[in-house]
């Protein structure tokens, strides 16, 4: 009798254990999944100099789920400056990977070993590096500008930079270096990034006008793009507009005719002037393709940088402005014989992105602006 009971006794406890394991133990590893962080979004903004994109990288930026950085193949540039743009594609592309997987070990290349976060290329216009864990002297939901964290934020060491990085659930880069959307390609199916890309245009007579006033800024740049002895003489500054507009020409055809494969829902082309005509409406449409929320509070910092007194004169300068009248003052200060010869070097451009030509200076002084930028 003692003997059945003891049987019974673990026949119950080997049922009470099954029970256990089957429903404690099976459902906390069911739902492990749904507990697990979600891959980070990857945003690329692409675009070429003078084209508004320091304000468009500002529009992410500030967003305090946003991880950004501005241009950080400036470094491969500047220490690889002896070669052409389409040589240095590969490297570039490789520290923008690094970057997106928050991998900073890839400056190791192009920096000092002793260096801080504040030799970082232009690393105070990232709300990121001017907030914990980067900086303790502003909090991630403050809108900061980039003279304040200048002043406060530049003692972190460089690890700041990777550390912030991995804090935030969407990794955005402003990039101006790449003229081939082909390149990207591995970035688009690599399966460890959720890569979408932002394609931002400007009128190239806009474009044209702002690099005269930044000549020296952008020596070293024209001459990669171009070669050195293709940047000198009168038609210097046209050669380079000449290879800019072909790569945005190109750059657009690729990513319209891949719609159906793997850039499906992931191309975004947005003309700066758009932006600046309405800039709520095409912030909300960038967050929304990046899958970011637009808070009341970046609307109003949207609505106030754009609707200022500032002339933007300076290069990488985002204060607050009169967007759209900046934006336009190429009409004015110009001269028809230089926007002639700019429609001439990108006209295909120009067709193909929705900029009409200017056919005479008394046109230039009349056109008014639903005539001068068609509807894509």
């Amino acid at each position: 009798m003692m003997k059945f009971r003891r049987v019974q006794v673990l026949l119950i406890l080997a049922v009470l254990s099954f029970l256990l394991i089957h429903y404690h133990f099976l459902p906390c590893r069911n739902s492990a999944p749904m507990e697990e962080k979600p891959s980070p979004v990857h945003i690329l903004i692409l675009s070429s100099w003078r084209s508004g994109s320091s304000f468009t990288g500002q529009i992410f930026s500030q967003h305090p789920s946003v991880f950004y950085l501005m241009e950080p193949a400036w470094h491969v540039w500047v220490k690889m400056y002896q070669n052409s743009a389409e040589v240095l594609h590969m490297a570039v592309r490789d520290l923008v990977r690094s970057v997106f997987l928050c991998d900073m070990s890839v400056f190791d290349a192009y920096m000092s070993s002793q260096k801080k976060k504040s030799d970082l290329f232009q690393w105070e216009t990232s709300r990121a590096l001017c907030s914990p864990p980067a900086c303790d002297s502003f909090s991630r939901s403050d809108i900061i500008t980039a003279g304040n964290c200048r002043t406060i934020c530049g003692k972190y060491p460089f690890s700041k930079v990777e550390e912030a990085c991995k804090t935030y659930s969407h990794v955005a880069i402003k990039e101006v270096r790449f003229f081939d959307l082909k390149v990207l390609y591995p970035l688009l199916t690599d399966p460890s990034l959720n890569l979408k890309i932002i394609h931002l245009v400007r009128d190239p007579r806009a474009v044209f006008r702002s690099r005269e006033n930044t000549v020296a800024d952008l020596k070293r740049d024209s001459n990669i793009v171009v070669g050195s002895q293709r940047t000198k003489g009168e038609m210097g500054p046209y050669t380079t507009m000449q290879v800019i507009c072909k790569s945005h020409v190109e750059i657009y055809k690729a990513g319209r005719q891949a719609v159906a494969t793997f850039l499906k829902d992931r191309y975004l082309l947005v003309r700066y002037e758009d932006i600046v005509r309405d800039p709520l409406a095409r912030a909300a449409q960038m967050y929304r393709f990046a899958e970011l929320h637009f808070t009341p509070e970046l609307q109003r910092w949207v609505h106030n940088i754009t609707h200022g007194k500032g002339q933007g004169a300076q290069a990488f300068d985002i204060g607050s402005r009169d967007a759209l009248r900046v934006s336009q003052a190429w009409r004015k200060t110009l001269p028809f014989q230089k926007i002639e010869k700019v429609q001439n070097v990108c006209k295909d451009a120009m067709d193909l992105l929705g900029y009409r030509l200017i056919q005479s200076e008394e046109e230039q002084k009349n056109m008014s602006l639903d005539l001068l930028f068609a509807q894509n």
